[in-house]
């Protein structure tokens, strides 16, 4: 567990650079700069905000931080379907990035989860 943090600031981190490096080759209508840019703020934004909660002072603050995560992810998931579905990239080109979305979102689920419950059991005993 001591390399998770680490772990996962290098993931985010690289990850960032992949919606990037997927920016930079998208075609030049409009319609694809327009998604891409979508996809470039909410991308880029995974790792600013894991960084954030990763420093917060309380567990209520981590779970704020890393839901906002998770609303990241999901609308990057939103916008790479979106540039398949708009056939402006192939699926076969986005399928690496897509499923590091949808680990990351398995990830940053289960952390929110463990934290909830920990919490949940925190109150419990206080209230005993």
């Amino acid at each position: 567990m001591n390399n998770a943090p680490q772990d996962l600031r290098v993931r985010t981190s690289e990850f960032a650079l992949r919606i990037i490096r997927m920016y930079a080759r998208l075609p030049k209508s409009t319609e694809a700069q327009v998604i891409g840019k979508q996809v470039l703020r909410s991308g880029t934004s995974v790792g600013a905000q894991y960084r954030e909660g990763h420093r917060a002072k309380s567990d209520a603050d981590v779970v704020n931080k890393f839901e906002g995560v998770l609303q990241e992810l999901d609308e990057t998931d939103y916008w790479l379907d979106l540039l398949v579905k708009a056939e402006i990239v192939p699926a076969e080109k986005l399928e690496p990035l897509i499923k590091e979305t949808n680990e990351l979102i398995a990830i940053f689920v289960t952390i929110v989860t463990k934290i909830k419950a920990r919490m949940a059991n925190e109150k419990m005993k206080a209230k005993r």
